[in-house]
């Protein structure tokens, strides 16, 4: 089997994960933060330990993989390079530290298919963008690459207003959940999600690559669903919960 046969299996398999994701997720609620109880899902590891383990490959198995392509210095794969570790570094290691989680958990089992997805997928990203797939200096005027890269950077900045927004919320020893307002919480429950969703569609987009479009469609069918969940909570646990608010795009869902 060649290199690239190996690639575009693993890229099928990630939109595989994509489709047994998504259906469950309909249905149940995924056990992370406030859907889980702290039973009935096997041991259980302490929330930001289990956070940084989750994320760790997308960070340190891309950077490994990355700089064993043959195109590793070159202009735009390192951009790409930049682009995600822009996303990861944070989402690895900044946002679980900054995160108000002592004594809380997560389940192993969501920690480990967690991991097996990011190993998966930095694997099939960093080995196209600096390795199997063609990027010269005129990528970088070519029209998808400008949208995809504007797309990515406005999804980056709407993620992580959002997560301030949320950090916000929980001063220092409390515990419980209040509604969050301003910003795009005007519009959506989950305007955090709604940013990933865009910097990966942009991601896509920019790389014009099956590996990028498995992991946008990939983020659909997981964090799709998990907005949906959020949102009918809070229309549960509190009767003063805007009513014109969507869950995840505004004005449609």
């Amino acid at each position: 089997m060649t290199e690239a046969t190996f690639h575009r299996t693993i890229v099928w398999a990630v939109f595989a994960l994509a489709a047994l994701t998504f259906t469950p997720l309909l249905r149940l609620r995924a056990p992370y933060g406030r859907h889980y109880g702290g039973s009935g899902w096997g041991p259980a590891v302490p929330n930001r330990l289990g956070w940084i383990v989750m994320e760790l490959p997308a960070t340190v198995l891309f950077g490994y993989v990355y700089a064993s392509g043959r195109a590793a210095a070159a202009t735009v794969p390192l951009l790409f390079l930049a682009m995600w570790q822009l996303h990861y570094l944070n989402r690895t290691f900044i946002y679980p530290l900054r995160t108000r989680t002592a004594g809380k958990t997560m389940p192993a089992v969501v920690v480990l298919s967690g991991f097996t997805f990011n190993v998966l997928n930095a694997y099939v990203n960093a080995r196209f963008i600096s390795h199997l797939g063609e990027y010269g200096v005129e990528w970088l005027t070519d029209p998808r690459f400008v949208a995809g890269v504007a797309l990515f950077f406005a999804g980056s900045a709407l993620n992580l207003h959002s997560d301030n927004i949320l950090l916000r919320l929980r001063k220092k020893g409390e515990a419980d959940y209040s509604i969050p307002r301003g910003g795009p919480f005007r519009y959506v429950s989950c305007p955090n999600y709604l940013g990933e969703i865009l910097e990966w569609g942009g991601w896509a987009l920019a790389t014009w690559s099956t590996a990028g479009l498995a992991f946008f469609v990939y983020t659909v069918a997981n964090l799709g669903p998990r907005a949906l969940s959020n949102h009918r909570w809070y229309r549960e646990r509190f009767d003063d919960y805007p009513t014109d608010r969507k869950a995840c795009i505004p004005g449609v869902l």
